[in-house]
Formats: C-alpha cells, sequence, structure tokens
C-alpha cells in the first residue's frame, strides 16, 4: 500500500506544479541575476538549478517514455556539452551561442516530425495540437539552420560579406515561406502523406539559410538574438501543443528576452530589425592600405608604447575604448594593469563600452569583469559620449566600426546614422591595432587619419604590457 501511495505521489499533478512553479521562480531570479557582470556567474547557476527542477518534474509524467534512449541523450548532451562550454575561449562565445542555441531550434523541429510519424500524419489530432507543432516546425528549423550560418560567419568558416542573389534573394525568401505555410495548411486540412512534413521542413532550411546568408558580418550579434527569440517561440509553441508547462514558460521566456535584446541592439546601430534582415551590410575581410585606399584618404601617424606612456602618465583622463581586437589578444589583464598604474598618478580611467562593440552584447563587460575591473567604470555609450569632450586620452583597442566618425559626418557610408562612440573630440586618441585592415563592416575607419590620432600597430596585449612597462620606468 505505501509503495502504492509513494508512486501516486510521485506522479502527482500536483507536485509535478509545484516542482514546475519552483522552477520558474528560479528563471527568473536567475535571469534578473543577468543585469551585472558581478551577479551574472550566480544568475547563471540558479537558472541551471532551475531547469534541473524542471526536468526532474517532466520525468516525473505518468507515461514518459523510453528511459534507455533517454539517458543515452542526456549521457552524450553531457559529453558534448560541458567540455565545450569550458574549453571555449571567450572571443568564440558569441558564435557558441549561435550553434546552442540552432541547436534548442533544431530539437524542436525533429520533436514536431516525431510527433507527426507517430501519430500518422497528425491523424485525429486537434488543431490544438497540430498548429502550434507545425508552427514550432517552421519556425524551429529557420532558426536552427540559421544559426549555423551565423555560427560560420562568426568562426569565419563562410566570409562574413553578404552571399546572396540579389535582388532575387528576397522573392525568393516568400516563394520558401509559402511552401512552407502552404504546407502546414495542407497537414492541417487533413493531408497525412510524409512528403508534405518533408517539403515544410526542407523549405524553412532553405529559408534559414537563405535569409541569413545576406546578412553581412556586423549584423550578427542582431541576428543571432533574433534567432535566439525564434527558438524560445518554437518552444513555447512545441510547449503548446505536448501540454508541458515548462516549455511554455521557458520558451516565452527565452522569446521575451530575445525579443527584446534584438529590439535593442537594432536601435543601438540606428538601424530597423527589416533593414538587417534585407541584408547587405557589413563586409568583413576587406583590407584598406596605411595611406588611406579608401575613399577619405590621407596618411596615418604611427606613435610608440614610451610616447604614449607619456601621453598616459600627464592625463587627467583616460578613456579606454575596448573591442573585439582587446578580446582576440586576450588583453583584459593587461589593460586591467595599466590602468591600475594610471590610477596611482591620480589618472581618471574609464571604460567606454558600446552596446554592439564585440560580437555579442555585453561581450566587453564580462572581459573587463573578468580582469576585476571596478563595475562603476564601465560606462554606456550615452553616459560617456559627453565625457569625450574633457579626456585627454581615448585609448582605443581594436574598436573599429563603433568609433569610426563616418557614422555621424558621411551620409555616403554604409553605417551612416549608427550611434558611435564619439572618440574623435578627446584632446589626443591612440588606437591600437595589427594592421589598417578594417573592421567588421568592412570599411575604412576615417577616425584613424584624424590629426589627434596616432596608431600603435601590433599585438594588442603586447602592447599594452609595454606601454605599462614605460609608464612604471617613468
Amino acid at each position: 500500500m505505501s509503495t502504492v501511495l509513494a508512486t501516486s505521489f510521485i506522479h502527482s499533478g500536483d507536485l509535478i506544479a509545484v516542482l514546475y512553479i519552483i522552477a520558474f521562480s528560479l528563471f527568473i531570479y536567475g535571469l534578473s541575476g543577468l543585469t551585472g557582470p558581478r551577479t551574472a556567474v550566480r544568475g547563471n547557476r540558479i537558472a541551471a538549478v532551475g531547469m534541473g527542477i524542471a526536468l526532474l518534474a517532466s520525468f516525473l509524467i505518468e507515461g514518459m517514455g523510453n528511459w534507455t534512449l533517454i539517458i543515452i541523450a542526456l549521457i552524450i548532451g553531457t559529453i558534448i556539452g560541458i567540455p565545450s562550454a569550458r574549453s571555449v575561449k571567450m572571443t568564440a562565445v558569441p558564435q557558441m551561442v549561435a550553434l546552442f542555441n540552432g541547436v534548442g531550434g533544431g530539437a524542436v523541429a525533429l520533436i514536431a516530425w516525431a510527433e507527426f510519424n507517430d501519430s500518422a500524419g497528425f491523424a485525429g489530432e486537434p488543431l490544438t495540437f497540430v498548429i502550434p507543432s507545425l508552427f514550432a516546425a517552421i519556425v524551429g528549423s529557420v532558426s536552427f539552420w540559421g544559426s549555423n550560418i551565423a555560427f560560420a560567419k562568426l568562426q569565419e568558416i563562410l566570409p562574413g560579406h553578404p552571399i546572396g542573389a540579389g535582388r532575387l534573394q528576397q522573392p525568393l525568401n516568400l516563394l520558401l515561406l509559402l511552401i512552407a505555410v502552404g504546407s502546414a495548411v495542407a497537414i492541417a486540412s487533413g493531408e497525412t502523406a510524409t512528403i508534405y512534413i518533408l517539403v515544410l521542413l526542407v523549405a524553412s532550411a532553405l529559408l534559414g539559410l537563405f535569409v541569413v546568408l545576406p546578412i553581412g558580418g556586423a549584423d550578427m550579434p542582431v541576428v543571432i538574438s533574433l534567432l535566439n527569440a525564434f527558438t524560445g517561440l518554437s518552444a513555447a509553441a512545441t510547449g503548446l501543443a505536448l501540454n508541458n508547462t515548462a516549455l511554455i514558460v521557458a520558451g516565452m521566456i527565452v522569446g521575451a528576452s530575445g525579443t527584446i535584446l534584438t529590439r535593442l541592439m537594432a536601435d543601438a546601430m540606428n538601424r530597423s530589425i527589416p533593414s538587417i534582415i534585407a541584408g547587405g551590410f557589413g563586409g568583413g575581410g576587406g583590407e584598406a592600405g596605411a595611406e588611406g585606399a579608401g575613399e577619405h584618404g590621407g596618411t596615418v601617424r604611427a606613435t610608440s608604447a614610451a610616447d604614449a606612456a607619456i601621453q598616459m602618465a600627464f592625463a587627467r583622463q583616460v578613456v579606454i575604448v575596448p573591442g573585439y581586437g582587446m578580446a582576440v589578444a586576450q588583453a583584459q589583464h593587461a589593460v586591467r594593469e595599466l590602468a591600475t598604474e594610471l590610477e596611482k598618478r591620480n589618472v581618471e580611467v574609464k571604460y567606454a563600452i558600446h552596446p554592439v562593440a564585440g560580437r555579442m552584447p555585453g561581450h566587453m563587460n564580462v572581459l573587463l569583469a573578468e580582469a576585476d575591473v571596478p563595475y562603476d567604470q564601465l560606462k554606456e555609450m550615452d553616459e560617456i559620449n559627453p565625457e569625450f569632450s574633457r579626456t585627454d586620452v581615448a585609448l582605443v583597442i581594436g574598436a573599429n566600426d563603433v568609433t569610426n566618425p563616418a557614422a555621424n559626418t558621411n551620409s555616403e557610408s554604409p553605417i551612416y546614422g549608427m550611434p558611435i562612440l564619439n572618440v574623435n573630440e578627446s584632446k589626443s586618441v591612440i588606437v591600437l591595432k595589427r594592421s589598417m585592415n578594417p573592421g567588421f563592416a568592412g570599411i575604412e575607419n576615417e577616425l584613424y587619419f584624424e590629426p589627434m590620432t596616432s596608431m600603435l600597430f601590433g599585438d594588442a596585449k603586447s602592447s599594452v604590457a609595454e606601454i605599462t612597462a614605460e609608464l612604471t620606468a617613468l
């Protein structure tokens, strides 16, 4: 009797509901911790505990399927996921986010396909089950294949410049969307042939590929956020179809947060989401010569670590502008050491953070927090821009497109109108770069030819260390 009661209690709907409520509370509380670098790690761990509880609650649902396959899947996922997450370099986190996000969308699409096969083509299933499943199949497939293209572009497996069919691109995308939706309508109307679900999945896969391929590398952070929202919505739709509360809530949280983030990033670049989807911006891979090979023309002025140290030693305020170059060189700790040396000389140090610096939102914040940079020294774009006119030296470390004055002055520039960090208003600008190669947008930075700007060429980490050594010797 006691065994029966225990089994009944474990599989009780009330117990499962309570566990889900606890899990959702931990999701939300963990998400709130992601608002700052100091609480982000704790927030991730809390949310992970919540996901573990939600997983446990789902396993308690009576009639759960083949436990052998479930355990095998958990083992495979653990073997792949933990080493990948532990070994990934900070510079490669954006593409890992894209890849893992895509896996979620692909899983949802596969669930829809499995449900179609298991129910003999959704025969006899209510529309409340069929429509969410078909929606999840389309959106999940688009997210999976689109995320893989985003990964390949960020990983430089594919070129960062737009790859498309020109004027035929949007009509082609519309045709693929109509084929996918048409197949879904046919299935919802009672067609049970396997060919319909296969056509739906293939058309959606091609749509995911053809939507992201024409988008330039500079827009990839926004694309990743948008596809993340797609994955969340498709997971929520699957939750509706399967009557799984955990999937519904978790999917809506991901979908809502991804949508908000996409909008914020698009606003930060002064670009509409439809224009980003239309593609065409962000070259990546072009090369401008040191003599000003672009339409701007002019020459650049080189400097040395010793000269840079002297300038900063006698400054009242130094603003450090980190970018992807700092991430690639793993220079954040060296930057922190430089700032500490400056502070010993009573120089005020601040960090200017552009919303899309690097290749994902918050990339620079995470790197600098890793080096124990005080959070109150990190200044967002709107807060730091008025400070540049009072700044003696702006030290730009690989931040290319987000410091380009062409965004304010050159109406012919593809980044015209994008809010930037106004470093050119500083009394002096020192730029640390390996070469004169353009940034991810593939265009020349006019800042480099301004009279207040000097270039210190070389690896960012080594250059910062040399400046610190020279500063210490003064």
